[in-house]
């Protein structure tokens, strides 16, 4: 992910780039990705803050039970999703990020269930890679848009749209810290 996102997720928190998402989320051809990824960024930010207050393990357990349910779905939907979409290399990347998104995500509740001392890392390593995916989703939304989403990869688009990521930084910009 690029340095400044990476500078932008630390000072803003996930529910930043869910509220950015929630924006701009008119296009019909994207419209099933952004709600998943809705739903998936909204529970990391959850999750997080679970933790983060140090609730009862019982409670972080729970939670990240939920979003390890919603990670499973959102690779699911990818996996269903039209030709357009997976004609692109990115996706591919992206696909794999939300795999490694998982097996982090169920690493860190392993060392939940076994109390283990390095549960801090698997955390840290989580959400890492939780940032990592959201990034990667970014771009694979900028990219589809940017080509027009189904259309035929020789013809432009009809309207250019101003690329998701330079649209997310200038947002992110705007918001208070």
């Amino acid at each position: 992910m690029p340095s400044s996102l990476r500078t932008a997720g630390s000072r803003f928190g996930f529910s930043s780039v869910t509220r950015f998402l929630q924006q701009d989320a008119d296009s019909p051809d994207t419209r099933a990705l952004r709600a998943g990824l809705l739903a998936l960024s909204g529970l990391v930010e959850q999750t997080t803050q679970v933790r983060r207050e140090h609730q009862p393990l019982d409670a972080i357990e729970r939670q990240a039970a939920q979003l390890s349910r919603q990670a499973r779905q959102h690779q699911l939907l990818l996996t269903g999703m039209d030709s357009a979409w997976h004609d692109l290399y990115e996706f591919g990347a992206y696909q794999q990020a939300v795999y490694a998104l998982r097996q982090a995500l169920e690493r860190w509740r392993r060392a939940l269930r076994e109390h283990a001392g390095g549960e801090p890392q698997c955390f840290a390593d989580f959400e890492r890679l939780a940032w990592r995916t959201l990034g990667e989703a970014l771009l694979v939304l900028d990219l589809y848009e940017q080509q027009g989403g189904d259309a035929p990869r020789s013809a432009a688009p009809a309207r250019r749209r101003e690329p998701l990521l330079r649209r997310l930084r200038a947002w992110l910009a705007r918001r208070p810290v």
